[in-house]
């Protein structure tokens, strides 16, 4: 699918399935969640620019690549997207982190926005927007449209799982957004939950119902 990465790594295929089953604590869940969001970020920043420094070892000068001065903010959707970022930020502490507050209203599913905090030169970086699930696909549309608008020019997406019907409706309202995932499922039910899924990640990360 055009704009669409499946990450197919192995680690990431075991830890997926890790985090699928239910009997897992909340502790595990947490857990993995921060391992899959470091392995993911990997491939999000596969392609970031690096260009050629001169620095010196303890034993010779040399020339080396280092990333080009890209400036990166996450933007974790709340509220599991926040244990996703931690790994994130493990491998690039240097990122901004933006908080969007997005909740699904039972009933209609609609987008209900409730807290937006984010740099004020979004226009200048690279928006990793970071999303556990991509269902509907409803609250990773408002957190982008909302990005938009504060001026991000240059935005990626990265979802634990998705549905089909997720990913075709966010690709067809933001052709421009990138989307990486480790896995796209079978569809959604009656709920509008990905089946076979694995559950709500934000009360599987936090111990709520």
């Amino acid at each position: 699918m055009e704009g669409v990465t499946i990450v197919d790594h192995p680690l990431v295929q075991h830890k997926l399935t890790l985090i699928r089953d239910k009997t897992i604590s909340t502790k595990s869940f947490r857990e993995l969640l921060k391992e899959i969001g470091m392995l993911l970020c990997y491939e999000v920043t596969r392609d970031l620019p690096l260009t050629d420094v001169e620095v010196e070892t303890p034993l010779a000068r040399m020339h080396s690549a280092k990333i080009a001065g890209k400036k990166l903010v996450f933007v974790p959707v709340l509220r599991a997207g926040v244990t996703f970022v931690d790994g994130m930020l493990d491998l690039v502490p240097t990122a901004r982190v933006a908080h969007i507050g997005l909740y699904r209203e039972p009933h209609s599913f609609v987008a209900v926005e409730y807290f937006f905090k984010s740099p004020s030169d979004l226009h200048e970086r690279l928006a990793i927007v970071v999303s556990p699930v991509l269902a509907t696909a409803n609250t990773a549309v408002a957190a982008v449209d909302r990005l938009k608008e504060r001026g991000a020019k240059d935005i990626r997406l990265v979802c634990l799982l998705a549905a089909p019907e997720g990913v075709e409706r966010f690709r067809g309202l933001h052709p421009d957004v990138r989307l990486w995932t480790a896995g796209i499922d079978e569809g959604l039910d009656a709920n509008a939950f990905i089946l076979p899924g694995l559950g709500d990640a934000g009360d599987r990360a936090y111990g709520t119902r």
